[in-house]
């Protein structure tokens, strides 16, 4: 595998804005773009239809679909996945088996009441504003990756990723 190969991880809470900045940096790197709300079961998507926040257990099959997918994408190119991994076991499940040094993570990070009013004017998806607190509660801060402010214009953090990426030194 050349080591330019890379998983780029595009994390946060419902309504941080994953789906929007991973589309737009996918775009802007010329690699493909998935998002992780594609690969959950639908179980997983009625029991969010219905306002009941997933457990670990509801979360393990979605999140290994995700790094099974990274792990092939990454043997032929680049990839952008949007996923929420809202704690450390999630983001170490997703890396875990891909080569040394190819995930880069970057974490959009926003407060409850911007991330919630995002989720109310949102049409078209499962999640439901109601929802957010659980995540929020799930959430663990990351131990490492970047921070990004989702308060900024999408391109503003597309650009901060682009920039964050060029000095990422994939393993050797």
């Amino acid at each position: 595998m050349p080591t330019h190969h890379r998983i780029i991880y595009i994390t946060g809470v419902s309504g941080s804005g994953k789906t929007t900045i991973g589309k737009l940096l996918g775009q802007a790197l010329g690699i493909p773009f998935a998002d992780g709300d594609d690969f959950h079961p639908p179980a997983n998507i009625a029991k969010m239809q219905a306002g009941i926040p997933l457990q670990d257990e509801d979360r393990w099959p979605w999140l290994d679909a995700i790094r099974s997918y990274a792990a092939k994408a990454v043997l032929e190119s680049s990839a952008v996945i949007a996923c929420s991994a809202l704690k450390e076991a999630y983001r170490q499940k997703l890396a875990a088996g891909l080569p040394a040094g190819s995930v880069f993570w970057a974490h959009l990070q926003g407060d409850f009441a911007t991330l919630h009013t995002r989720l109310a004017a949102r049409q078209g998806h499962f999640m439901p504003p109601g929802l957010l607190e659980s995540q929020f509660e799930a959430y663990e801060p990351p131990s490492e990756g970047l921070l990004l402010d989702v308060g900024k214009p999408a391109e503003e953090v597309v650009e901060e990723i682009i920039k964050a990426l060029q000095g990422f030194k994939t393993a050797t």
